[in-house]
């Protein structure tokens, strides 16, 4: 075998599901050189002989993009707020992060936004191999006022944030325009490629709530517009009306949560073509309070008595949607529980799909090369014996997911019970 055929596979016999919203086409080949995605179509017009390419026999199986969790946390472990957080030594979070990033990778996440908690360094181990996990498109920290969000320091001045990430903090407290200007260029020279604002309080905060503002309008316009001079996006964690309708006003890109999203946030929404990551995996998931904090089960239980109909609402009127899951706060390696959710609240599959695929490239900046399968993309794709237009919700778990590709690589193959390598 030459070394040509070795780089060039072939995933021959799939029906496809391209990620641009088209029917499933069948008996379809994907060729995969390198990085890249040379070339798509008919099997039986598959223009190479035997024994000019590698060939995997992918009968029966349906072959997608890579998917996209646009938010994430993978420092934290499932559960996310635990108080054995406290007794962690300084950096221990690195280290936690990596069965994360393999679990998220299993699970079909080829690329993750993580809001909050990696930084440059975990981004480059796996740029360079050093460690198996999705492509990242890290926040480094989240913006928030003191008092805010991101603000986990205690009464007694303890802050739990420097136990839920290896750089120290999740966030950086911002106060006032000079600081929101300071801040955004600080988490830019720490390579961030997406700012994150908190213009809300949230559940686990425990000095404000989600109906409380974070930062104001002024403090995150000028977040969106230096962030925009070197093409950065801005997210905005925001889960009332009023902080959801501030920061669309500020010119933010996407909203995140989105619990409570009324008529005129949805018409901005739709004016401004902003993205809804409604997060419903960990909006859904009822308060155990057993572990969590009494005022974080009272704020979770209220911000659950209207999602189902604001969310829904926001998705029938066509605002434009991204998978995220909160993964950290939710389980990880489950990520695909969000697809599920996205049809229950009025998606047909193949949009809950594209949510997760070309839906979640477009709000990362990067359709050029991620979300679809189309030649002179990046290899990123999963393969699975589910029909995921009638099971979907069966993708939520991982030993369905079959295949994964990552930037033209094999990192999982359960077919000949091979991980990235290992036999398992």
């Amino acid at each position: 075998m030459t070394e040509q055929t070795q780089n060039r596979t072939a995933y021959r016999a799939v029906t496809l599901i391209d990620g641009t919203g088209r029917d499933p086409q069948h008996n379809m080949a994907v060729v995969v050189e390198g990085r890249k995605i040379l070339w798509t179509g008919p099997d039986d017009q598959l223009p190479w002989g035997a024994g000019e390419l590698e060939e995997q026999d992918c009968t029966g199986m349906y072959l997608m993009p890579g998917f996209i969790d646009t938010h994430v946390h993978l420092t934290m472990p499932d559960g996310g707020m635990g108080m054995h957080l406290l007794d962690n030594p300084p950096g221990y979070p690195y280290y936690q992060a990596i069965p994360l990033l393999r679990r998220t990778l299993d699970a079909g996440i080829t690329t993750a936004r993580d809001l909050g908690g990696l930084d440059m360094a975990t981004d480059k181990a796996i740029t360079e191999g050093l460690i198996e996990g999705p492509e990242l498109f890290y926040a480094y920290r989240a913006l928030g006022p003191t008092g805010g969000h991101a603000d986990f320091r205690t009464c007694c001045g303890f802050n739990f944030g420097s136990a839920l990430s290896p750089n120290g903090d999740i966030g950086m407290l911002t106060d006032g325009v000079d600081q929101a200007l300071r801040n955004t260029r600080e988490a830019m020279r720490q390579g961030a490629k997406v700012i994150k604002v908190m213009a809300s309080g949230g559940v686990w905060s425990p000095r404000d709530t989600p109906w409380h503002d974070g930062l104001n309008i002024a403090e995150m316009r000028a977040v969106v517009q230096e962030a925009a001079t070197h093409d950065v996006h801005v997210a905005a964690h925001a889960q009332s009306a009023r902080s959801i309708h501030n920061a669309l006003t500020a010119g933010v890109r996407s909203i995140e949560h989105a619990y409570e999203i009324d008529d005129p946030a949805i018409e901005l929404m739709l004016e401004n073509q902003a993205f809804m990551v409604p997060t419903l995996t960990t909006g859904l998931t009822p308060p155990n309070p057993h572990t969590a904090a009494s005022y974080a089960v009272a704020k979770k239980l209220r911000l659950q008595e209207k999602i189902h109909e604001c969310v829904g609402k926001a998705i029938a009127a066509g605002v434009k949607v991204a998978m995220g899951t909160d993964a950290g706060i939710t389980p990880h390696g489950t990520n695909l529980r969000e697809l599920g959710h996205l049809v229950d609240f009025g998606m047909s599959p193949m949009q809950a799909l594209k949510a997760g695929t070309s839906n979640a490239a477009e709000l990362l900046g990067c359709s050029d090369r991620l979300g679809t399968v189309e030649v002179g993309k990046d290899a990123d794709l999963v393969l699975t014996a589910i029909n995921p237009l009638i099971d979907i919700k069966l993708l939520e778990f991982p030993q369905t997911i079959e295949v994964v590709v990552a930037k033209g690589r094999c990192v999982k193959d359960l077919r000949t019970k091979v991980l990235a390598g290992v036999a398992s």
